[in-house]
């Protein structure tokens, strides 16, 4: 694969991520280890030293020679694109079992049919018939 690592699947429409530069990694990156570095300060605590100098080589780096950070970007990418192919299911199938089944398994213990897909024998046809009705045919020409 070449910078544009992996695919996101949209159905039909693929489309194509693309790693974030080396400079904005290694800038992340500081950002990052200089919170932990200063974090323990809010409570009254000493800084991490260790972080402050791995924040500082971020710094540093990121702004003299950002081509040294890409494997670390390459890596970081590979773990967040792991992730999504790990979370983005979980989460969707969470949502659909939390949200979309107890309501349906509300729904039919109440005898709902919203979308009237129960059979019926007696019924010579499920059309239905509009009054008045829908928008003459020729005005359905350019719909896209």
């Amino acid at each position: 694969m070449s910078k544009s690592q992996g695919a996101i699947d949209g159905g039909s429409h693929a489309r194509k991520v693309e790693m974030g530069s080396d400079r904005s990694f290694g800038l992340v990156f500081a950002a990052v280890f200089a919170i932990v570095a200063l974090l323990p300060l809010k409570d009254g605590g000493e800084p991490r030293l260790w972080a402050g100098v791995v924040a500082a080589l971020f710094l540093l780096v990121a702004f003299v020679y950002p081509k040294a950070l890409k494997p670390l970007n390459k890596l970081w990418f590979l773990v967040g694109m792991a992730l999504h192919h790990v979370v983005t299911p979980l989460v969707m199938g969470l949502l659909f079992f939390l949200t979309v089944t107890p309501i349906a398994l509300i729904m039919r213990a109440l005898g709902k049919d919203p979308l009237g897909l129960k059979r019926d024998d007696a019924c010579a046809s499920y059309w239905i018939v509009r009054t008045p009705p829908g928008p003459a045919p020729e005005s359905m020409r350019r719909q896209f």
